[in-house]
């Protein structure tokens, strides 16, 4: 069906007429993408104010000022032109397209879709998928976000990606500045972890059908390089014991993280209520871990529990006031150089330590996995392979004197 192209006028302030073409039937705006009849032309005509005879015929007065009338009527002839040629194109284009085959107008919007669809913002789609992520891994994958975001200035649509800016992105990652330093470099294990989720957000965009490459399977990663965990034996372990550390809670949450491989953010945070006791099952921490969000429960040691000292309130944090900073660290570095220890050791350390002792002594891997909240099996191979132990065994086999 043909589409009729009307020019049209409406009255708007100041004595004038706005032009507009009227479509009948109803056409797609380029705009917003729905039916519309009108489509206003951003031009105005003046109306005349008064009529006079010339000649037998009336014509239009636009102002009494001859000047300004002629002003007027050539400002209106002109106008009327343009819009008559607008009009006239706009039928064309139409009817043009009407008379396309089903096939041909097919193509026509699809290639309208993949262009309106290569414009999107794919640092939103980006966004997106991080806010997903706030129960697993959040930290790493808005870290991640943030490094694409200053690579890109935050401008980056679907049509910009390919391989070509794939790995010019990976090339920033591996020379890009630390955010809280000036002088190192981001190091390459994180530059490695970084460059995954955006590879990861190209394979889901591909899944999405908002990529038509799967540019993930066309660029390769970034190594990891091969990580030293320090980790203290049960001699060095026994001699931290008995050796005075200046802050209390420090020890007390370090020989605690060795004795139930629980990440120093945990411990902090744990009130007393958390610590349970089941005939037959020994002692238990129901919690949830900080980093992932995930709900525990963990078995632990009578030793862990003789540890920690006389119970206190429910609500009582189980290690008391401690906040984690450099002067802790400095704290904490000074008593592992009094007990003798030639190590660099951090809190996390003592987590590195209950896995290894852990593994040393036997206990599966899987086990070991779950003792540690671990998501993935790959996290915890980092530490040993190991034949299979039960996970309630495993709690009693690393056994400190004090």
């Amino acid at each position: 069906m043909a589409t009729k192209v009307t020019l049209r006028k409406k009255g708007i302030l100041g004595n004038r007429e706005s032009l507009y073409l009227d479509f009948y039937p109803p056409i797609e705006s380029p705009e917003t993408g729905q039916q519309t009849r009108r489509e206003f032309l951003g031009m105005f005509l003046y109306l005349p104010i008064d009529n006079k005879k010339v000649r037998g015929q009336s014509v239009p007065v636009y102002d009494r000022n001859l000047i300004i009338n002629k002003q007027y009527e050539d400002h209106n002839t002109s106008t009327l032109e343009l819009a008559e040629s607008i009009r006239q194109k706009r039928s064309e284009r139409l009817n043009a397209n009407n008379a396309l085959s089903v096939l041909e107008r097919m193509a026509i919007d699809e290639a309208k879709a993949t262009k309106k669809q290569g414009e999107q913002s794919f640092i939103e789609y980006y966004k997106k998928l991080v806010d997903k992520r706030k129960a697993s891994n959040y930290d790493n994958w808005i870290s991640s976000y943030k490094h694409l975001f200053q690579f890109t200035d935050g401008k980056l649509s679907f049509s910009d990606l390919n391989v070509v800016f794939c790995n010019n992105y990976k090339d920033y990652l591996l020379n890009v500045k630390k955010t809280n330093s000036s002088t190192l470099l981001l190091s390459q294990n994180s530059a490695s972890s970084y460059f995954n989720k955006f590879k990861a957000a190209l394979k889901q965009a591909y899944k999405d059908e908002l990529l038509k490459t799967n540019l993930n399977d066309k660029v390769a990663t970034i190594k990891p390089l091969e990580t030293h965990r320090n980790f203290l034996t049960i001699d060095e372990l026994n001699a931290l014991i008995k050796t005075d550390c200046q802050n209390e809670p420090i020890k007390k949450a370090a020989i605690f993280s060795a004795l139930t491989g629980l990440r120093f953010s945990d411990i902090l945070k744990m009130v007393w209520s958390e610590i349970g006791y089941l005939e037959n099952h020994g002692y238990y921490i129901q919690f949830r871990q900080k980093k992932t969000s995930g709900a525990e429960v963990l078995p632990i040691p009578l030793q862990a529990v003789e540890w920690l000292g006389e119970r206190r309130a429910a609500n009582d944090k189980v290690i008391g006031r401690l906040v984690y900073s450099a002067y802790i660290n400095n704290q904490l570095h000074n008593w592992i150089a009094a007990a003798g220890i030639a190590k660099s050791i951090t809190f996390h350390c003592f987590r590195h330590t209950y896995a290894t002792l852990q593994l040393s002594s036997g206990t599966d891997i899987a086990t070991v996995s779950k003792m540690l909240g671990h998501r993935e099996m790959k996290t915890t191979q980092i530490y040993a392979k190991v034949i299979d132990k039960t996970k309630r065994a495993a709690t009693d086999k690393i056994n400190l004197k004090f």
